[in-house]
């Protein structure tokens, strides 16, 4: 039996849905047959499309909060709805703790944390009075869920945002859903800045369980999933899409310190510098690009 998902009437955002990870998710809604708008603070270079239709796309600067509750007051006006809210829109420079004062971390928190908390707001005042509710996503990072050394702020917010979107699911229920996709590294039109060139990319793809980065559209593939009614019954959660995550340092300090002899391992004095990258894997790009059309 064929699975498929179809989302024709639906109406859904994407933030920062421009390019990188939040085009892959805007093309994916497009391919399901939904309505879709992305926002950030300049165009994309090229109009984002799928299957023959583009999304439309309209300026937004995410931090200021009247002109967030204008947006989604001119979706309803314009669509009728609003069935899915994606909160995509993210990412850090790499920048030790204590190379940066506190203003400097706090405009990271804005930005993966209260902009999120902003749009769902606003989303919400328009999802409520629907009769089939809504659903919103947010997209966190492995980040928060481990040690994040050199985007420790990042880390947090995302950690942060995982905590609202599990409150927000059980204040905001029945009427709409409220899931995080806990995204690992994932191969953007930027990667090369994280990575270097192809053969960095593979050779930090090969620290990955699956053996790759994930490509932007299987992330979309995952929001029109946990959008759909094939979802209804999920809320409150956290789907984890990072190709299994990162290979713990210690088994390679293992391995490399083994005895041939007894096939056992040998005592090591520390475990080895984990394989992935000392830059923030985060599921956006970095904001020395990407956050300036937030």
């Amino acid at each position: 039996m064929t699975v498929t998902v179809d989302l024709s009437g639906r109406v859904a955002v994407v933030t920062g849905g421009t390019r990188g990870v939040g085009a892959g998710i805007a093309r994916a809604f497009l391919e399901a047959g939904a309505e879709v708008v992305v926002c950030a603070r300049r165009p994309p270079d090229e109009p984002v499309t799928a299957d023959g239709r583009t999304a439309r796309f309209v300026p937004l600067d995410l931090r200021d909060p009247g002109s967030v509750d204008a947006f989604f007051a001119q979706v309803k006006d314009d669509c009728g709805r609003l069935d899915t809210l994606v909160n995509n829109v993210g990412g850090t420079p790499f920048r030790l703790l204590a190379d940066g004062g506190a203003a400097r971390h706090a405009r990271v928190l804005e930005l993966n944390l209260t902009t999120p908390l902003t749009a769902s707001l606003a989303a919400y005042e328009v999802m409520r009075g629907q009769r089939t509710g809504g659903s919103i996503l947010m997209i966190g990072s492995v980040s928060g869920g481990r040690p994040s050394p050199g985007t420790a702020a990042y880390g947090a917010a995302k950690a942060g945002l995982e905590s609202l979107a599990r409150s927000m699911a059980v204040e905001w229920a029945p009427a709409v859903r409220v899931n995080t996709l806990v995204l690992g590294m994932v191969r953007t039109e930027l990667s090369h800045l994280h990575y270097g060139d192809d053969a960095g990319i593979a050779a930090v793809g090969r620290t990955v369980p699956a053996g790759r980065l994930a490509e932007p559209g299987e992330v979309g593939d995952a929001c029109v999933f946990l959008a759909s009614d094939r979802a209804a019954y999920i809320t409150g959660a956290s789907l984890l899409v990072h190709g299994g995550g990162e290979r713990p340092a210690f088994l390679d300090a293992a391995t490399a310190n083994r005895d041939p002899d007894t096939a056992s391992p040998s005592p090591s004095p520390s475990p080895a510098p984990s394989p992935a990258p000392s830059t923030s894997p985060s599921p956006s790009p970095s904001p020395s690009t990407a956050n300036k059309e937030s």
